[in-house]
């Protein structure tokens, strides 16, 4: 048995490229930078070092996606990984993205297209009425009762 399932939360690296295949089915490519800490040998600082993923999403969801993000847009992803390789010009080429079954925007839109994500207003906080904890009786609990 193997599973293949991925979740990455990152910024996009370029704006989403739409596309229709021949068939007419909806394909939207994208990055996303995921940010890897690691602390440098040298000075001892904790410092980020970027890892970029190409990421592919299908079909009609694609077309409305597209619609909501741009560079720069952080987003959580949901999919599985894809290697897919090719010859171009006598070289052989290779690629591993993450095709996308669910996303989740993470930030405002701020007029590029951004996601929008509604925050509720909190309601004010009233104090608590005290509540006074009910007496158990030490011969009530057994060892038994315990679920572990």
């Amino acid at each position: 048995m193997s599973i293949n399932r991925v979740c990455i939360t990152g910024n996009l690296t370029r704006d989403p490229e739409l596309r229709a295949t021949q068939s007419g089915s909806q394909v939207l490519n994208f990055g996303i930078a995921v940010n890897d800490r690691r602390k440098n040998p040298q000075s001892g600082e904790w410092e980020d070092y970027p890892n970029f993923v190409d990421c592919t999403m299908f079909g009609t969801r694609a077309e409305k996606i597209a619609n909501y993000i741009a560079k720069g847009s952080k987003v959580a992803i949901e999919g599985k990984l894809r290697y897919s390789s090719w010859e171009k010009d006598g070289e052989r080429r290779s690629r591993l993205e993450v095709i996308v079954d669910e996303i989740e925007f993470m930030s405002r839109r701020d007029g590029q297209g951004g996601a929008v994500i509604s925050t509720p207003v909190p309601a004010p906080v009233r104090p608590a009425a005290p509540r006074q904890a009910a007496p158990v009786a030490a011969a009530e609990v057994y060892d038994d009762d315990i679920p572990f």
